[in-house]
């Protein structure tokens, strides 16, 4: 089982979750306790650096889903001003992520900012991907929390490079069986454009019209879609509501080809 190698803060402080926007649609996750704190995906060091010493803030773990540049870009930078931060990946991508310091595989927990972290391989977008669940077990007002890169998303999922239709399917199927008050931290804002595909393909779906209204109005206000939450995407997430592989596939070829 991995460890990190870092100290926990005091358990009477509250984590809070940070959304850094970079990039055209890109969002870094910076999760934080007491002076401690944890980034998802930089994508570039630059804004997450900025934000972390405005706040006084020690980076202690980089959080990496998956290989792909818009996600470990910036790594190396923020190692460079903090180098004593772990670098948790995925042991089997140790390739492609060649900075981690602790690799993971499906199963393993670890201990950061006193909580708990669950890996969950979610394969399809890409051949390695995993996701991170904080249950948050030991607190009575936080929400389950999931970091799930280019999995899941807001009202739609990721592009399949790597994997088959199969297996994003039950990547999928296995992250809507969280508890539904999971709050989804995807690493894009695409909830609006995922809604008008899936009003385009559900026009009569009402539940899916709402929702696309209020992030339409959401967002005129330059306000984040993110994060959402499992119960959400089980009632307005068709990829999630496909009763089978074989009818994921077709609505992710549809999306694939879907101009707007």
């Amino acid at each position: 089982m991995p460890s990190a190698r870092i100290s926990n803060p005091n358990a009477e402080e509250v984590s809070t979750i940070n959304a850094i926007p970079v990039l055209n649609d890109n969002i870094i996750w910076v999760w934080s306790k007491g002076t401690q704190a944890v980034v998802v995906d930089p994508a570039v060091s630059e804004p997450v650096k900025n934000w972390l010493v405005s706040k006084d803030l020690t980076l202690i773990a980089v959080l990496q889903t998956h290989h792909h540049d818009d996600h470990i870009g910036g790594t190396k930078e923020l190692l460079n001003y903090w180098p004593k931060a772990e670098v948790i990946a995925s042991g089997a991508d140790r390739e492609r992520i060649p900075l981690q310091t602790i690799s993971v595989k499906d199963g393993d927990q670890i201990c950061l900012l006193g909580t708990n972290l669950l890996v969950i391989e979610v394969p399809g977008h890409t051949k390695f991907h995993i996701a991170y669940y904080l249950s948050f077990k030991n607190s009575k007002n936080q929400s389950p929390a999931l970091f799930c890169g280019d999995t899941l998303f807001a009202a739609g999922c990721g592009r399949i490079f790597e994997g088959t239709a199969e297996e994003m399917y039950l990547s999928l199927n296995r992250l809507s069986k969280l508890p539904d008050e999971t709050r989804i931290y995807c690493a894009h804002e695409y909830t609006e454009s995922n809604l008008r595909w899936a009003s385009s393909i559900k026009p009569e779906n009402l539940v899916i019209q709402k929702r696309l209204k209020d992030i339409v109005e959401l967002r005129k206000k330059g306000s984040l879609s993110l994060p959402s939450k499992i119960e959400e995407e089980k009632l307005t997430n068709l990829f999630l509501l496909a009763k089978n592989s074989r009818e994921f596939g077709e609505l992710r070829l549809n999306k694939d080809t879907w101009s707007s």
